[in-house]
This record gives structure tokens, sequence and C-alpha cells, in this order.
């Protein structure tokens, strides 16, 4: 799975490579902590007043830099992205490193003013990897950080409370300040009923029609608040995978909340034993399992996908790698077997192989393509091509 220190390897290389790199991620996911680890001339925070004051005549002040520019929550200043273009065919040998917390609104305009010239990097919050380092049972780095999220300060505090807490707090700022901030006119009160009505989504096919009757709103106005939620990295759409099999496809995706401890503190589960008797257990698990499979695969979102006809038969992720097409699928239970699902995913889609995930610390086969496999060894999922 990926690292700090692999993020801030990457990072160096794209700096090495594009006279710009965007490092994108949600606000609080140690964006800023991972930059401050870079030899930069100067630090540029737009929402340090004196920051911004500074960049009143931008052109007049990074003109002047000779050395590698950081400019952190670079969307207050989108103006700065035309000028970028000027600075970089000027100086092919400067280099900028743009800090954001709105993908869809920063690739964008990157790709527009900045094409060729610019490289994006996605960091998310700490993975379960980079935590077990911290714990000597790696079951309590499971139980802790599917419960807290991945957050560094909501992972890190003191207590469940005290996390519950940060967290509580997070989702207050984020839609009455942050969301503002991007433009998005959209009441607080409003998007918090909506985000707390898809938390009840999580790890289900969305229906745009009953999320708007549910919420007494339209199928545009339900796309517009998914768009902005996608866009700022609160959740994820996985896509339906689309096989010539002869079935009757499900052709909706399939949404998560991208961080687990968002997802708690929006189902008001503030400790493990509340999880665990929670109906939304299963869903929980699945989601969590699922976004640390994708960081440790390394893939962007539109490379995976789910499987599900009809008829029942589902895998809760497939993927491509050089000509071959492994399955994931995700059971919160002690003994996994093998299911006429399982069998059908198998069939249907010519898996080379797939991984049942689930909690427990011991790997089995199945069978010949099919491997019960603990969270904690996702690393041995097939990262490059195999």
């Amino acid at each position: 799975m990926v690292t700090r220190e692999d993020s801030l390897q990457s990072v160096s290389l794209l700096l090495h490579e594009f006279p710009v790199t965007a490092l994108l991620g949600p606000r609080q996911c140690g964006k800023t902590t991972l930059a401050r680890a870079l030899t930069a001339e100067r630090f540029y925070d737009l929402e340090n007043p004196r920051d911004l004051a500074a960049l009143a005549e931008p052109q007049t002040a990074l003109e002047r830099h000779e050395g590698l520019v950081i400019i952190d929550e670079v969307q207050r200043l989108p103006e700065l992205f035309p000028l970028l273009r000027h600075l970089v065919d000027l100086h092919p040998q400067r280099r900028y490193l743009l800090l954001g917390s709105a993908s869809r609104d920063l690739v964008s305009r990157g790709a527009e003013s900045l094409a060729g010239r610019i490289a994006f990097y996605q960091l998310a919050g700490f993975s379960a990897a980079e935590v077990a380092p911290t714990l000597v049972d790696p079951s309590a780095v499971t139980r802790r950080h599917w419960l807290r999220g991945g957050f560094p300060r909501s992972y890190l505090a003191d207590s469940d409370n005290g996390s519950v807490r940060w967290r509580q707090f997070y989702v207050q700022t984020f839609l009455e300040r942050d969301l503002p901030d991007l433009g998005l006119k959209i009441p607080a009160r409003t998007l918090t009923r909506f985000w707390t009505m898809l938390s009840h989504y999580h790890g289900q096919i969305l229906n745009l029609s009953e999320l708007g009757r549910a919420f007494g709103i339209s199928e545009a106005t339900v796309r517009r608040y998914l768009d902005i939620l996608e866009g700022t990295f609160m959740i994820r759409l996985v896509q339906p995978w689309y096989a010539n099999t002869g079935k009757r496809l499900v052709k909706a995706p399939k949404l998560y909340l991208r961080d687990s401890g968002l997802f708690h503190t929006l189902q008001d589960i503030a400790t493990f034993d509340q999880l665990e008797s929670h109906p939304k257990l299963g869903a929980s698990w699945e989601g969590y399992v699922v976004e640390e499979a994708l960081r440790h695969l390394g893939i962007r979102a539109e490379e995976a996908a789910f499987y599900r006809t009809h008829a029942g038969t589902e895998t809760d992720l497939v993927w491509s790698r050089n000509g071959k097409t492994y399955g994931l699928e995700v059971k919160y239970g002690d003994a996994p077997r093998l299911t006429p699902s399982i069998r059908n995913s198998l069939e249907d889609l010519g898996l080379d192989h797939l991984w049942v995930v689930y909690p427990g610390d011991t790997s089995w086969a199945l069978d010949p393509r099919v491997t019960v496999l603990p969270m904690r060894d996702l690393s041995s999922l097939p990262r490059s091509p195999a």
C-alpha cells in the first residue's frame, strides 16, 4: 500500500518531470504536511491573509522566485492558472506545487490552462498500512482505523469521543465554510440532510429518482449535489462493469462514502461496540475494504468497477491488468465460502482470480482461482501488471 513516504517520492518525481504539479485531496488529509517536507523557496497559504495579500499582484510576486514555489488552497485564486502557464513557458526550469481540495475544479482549470505542463497526484488520509506499525495487535489496527477513518487528527485523537468530536466539527466546517468558499451557494442545512441521507445508501446501488423523491428534489439537483461531494473527495461512485455476458446487468453506479470515520459520524456510530451491532455493519466493512483496496492497487476510479446482474450475481470490485481480469468480494464473517454468486462471476467474467476479503487472520484457497484473504494482507494483491 502507498505510504506518506511513497507519496512524497511520487510528488518529488512529478516535480522533476513537470513544471507544475497539483497535489489534490480532501481538507485535513495531510497535503500541507507532506508539502512542507519538500525544500521550497516560498510557501504561500491562501488561507493566510498575509500570503493572500502578497499575491495581490501575482505576476510581480511569482516572477521573483526561481526555486520551488508551493501554493496551498490554490482554488481560492483561480486567476493564477493562466499566469502559471506564462511563467513556466518563459522559465521552464521553475517548479510550482499547487495544493487543493476541489478536484473537479482544479483538474478542469489545470487541464485547460496548463495542458501538457501539469501533473496530478491525489492524497487521502492514513491508510491501514501506514498506521499498522503504530500498534502491536493487527486486529486493533483494523478496529481503530476502520472506526475512526484515515483523517490524521481523527485517527490520532486521544479517545474515541475526541475523534467523534473532531469529525463532527469537520463536517460542520466543510458544509458551512469550505463549500461556500468554493462558490457553492447551497444552504449547509440542506446539504447536511442530503449527505446524511446518502450515508444510508453507502454500499448500495444509487437510484437517483428514488433519492430525489425521498429528498423532494429533482434528479438534476441530486446529480449536482453528488458532483459537489464527489469533487471534494467525500464520496466515491463506482461504475458498473460492462461485459457482454448475455445477462441482464445493473447499470447504475454504486455509492460509498470514502472515509469510514465520516460515514460513522453521519450514522451516529461512536464506538466499535456500536458499530458491531449496527445494521450498516456489513456496508461499513465493504466500503472500508473497497477504499483500502483501491488505494493499494493504485488504479484510477474509472479503471475499477463492480459487477451485478439482476439475478443476484455480484462482485464488489473488478479490474484488469495486463490482459488479465481480477475480482474482489468483501465479506464480514469468520468463514467465507464458495457461493453460487462467486462461481457465476468466475464464469461470466472469465476472472483470472478472485479474492474474498474478510476480517480474520488466515488465508486459504476456496478454489484454484478463489482465495480468502485477511484485510491486513491486501498488499498481496497484484499492484503491478502480472
